[in-house]
């Protein structure tokens, strides 16, 4: 909403954008903190209790950490594509950037599921309950399934009306378009190595899924962009890194959950810890 305000009544341009992201994150701040601060629920924020707990911050450094280079490792590797994106000039800057608009609101859809699958892994974890973090996994892997999928559907279905809303020219909706098609067949990819990632966390295994998608991100899209991009410079060659990225990480973290097993080992210790 401040978006539309500063932008389509007070004629503001990036400046005004910025500006809106500021005051809405201010605001649901705010929010958030009276909420927690006036609250009836079990969990409630009261300013004279807050203490620092060495045990605490260690554990949230060790999960937190990790999961924090990888998303700037993530960003970082979308900086590189960016910068061949900018090299085929104005249309396909302007195409993109509408089509990324549009992406983002299924990349936050099945992102949320991922976030749910460690919150809730992380409670039966502590609870010890590991047969519910099994099912946390898959029931979030079925509703993040159903749901991206719809979503999906209905923002390809609506593709070119939705880019038209950023600009009217048929060449960056033809462009725009053909972002959003190829983007959205690794998307199931990014689904997958987001929800696995986010069940490894719940069990306070954060290293290895920011390790391994710094690798499949990261390195193929650094990869792609220096070594395949420049022999065919268009766009279609270099959407093809997003899939590709995707679905190689995905193995990797899957891999990865293969190999740790949480659930297997977190048993075996609780029966050790029982027998001692």
């Amino acid at each position: 909403m401040l978006n539309l305000f500063f932008v389509i009544v007070l004629k503001m341009t990036v400046n005004g954008v910025a500006i809106a992201t500021v005051i809405s994150n201010a605001v649901s701040s705010l929010l958030l903190l009276y909420r927690l601060t006036h609250t009836d629920m079990t969990i409630r924020v009261s300013a004279h209790a807050l203490q620092f707990d060495h045990a605490s911050f260690c554990k949230i450094v060790q999960i937190g950490l990790p999961a924090g280079i990888q998303s700037a490792v993530f960003a970082f590797a979308n900086i590189i594509v960016q910068a061949a994106i900018n090299s085929l000039g104005t249309v396909v800057i302007a195409a993109s950037s509408a089509a990324f608009n549009i992406e983002v609101i299924a990349y936050y859809t099945f992102n949320s599921f991922s976030q749910a699958c460690t919150t809730f892994v992380g409670q039966n974890y502590g609870a010890r309950q590991l047969d519910r973090c099994r099912k946390t996994f898959a029931l979030c892997l079925l509703e993040d399934v159903l749901v991206t999928v719809t979503v999906m559907g209905v923002v390809l279905y609506f593709g070119h009306s939705l880019l038209a809303l950023f600009n009217r020219d048929p060449e960056v909706i033809a462009l725009g378009y053909t972002r959003l098609s190829i983007i959205f067949s690794g998307y199931l990819f990014s689904l997958l190595y987001e929800l696995m990632s986010g069940y490894l966390r719940g069990f306070g295994i954060s290293l290895a899924p920011a390790v391994l998608t710094t690798l499949g991100v990261c390195g193929i899209r650094i990869f792609w962009v220096q070594a395949v991009f420049p022999r065919h410079a268009d766009f279609q060659t270099l959407m093809l890194v997003y899939p590709l990225s995707l679905f190689v990480t995905a193995v990797l973290i899957l891999a990865a959950l293969i190999v740790c097993r949480p659930t297997t080992r977190m048993k075996k210790q609780e029966k050790k810890e029982i027998s001692a």
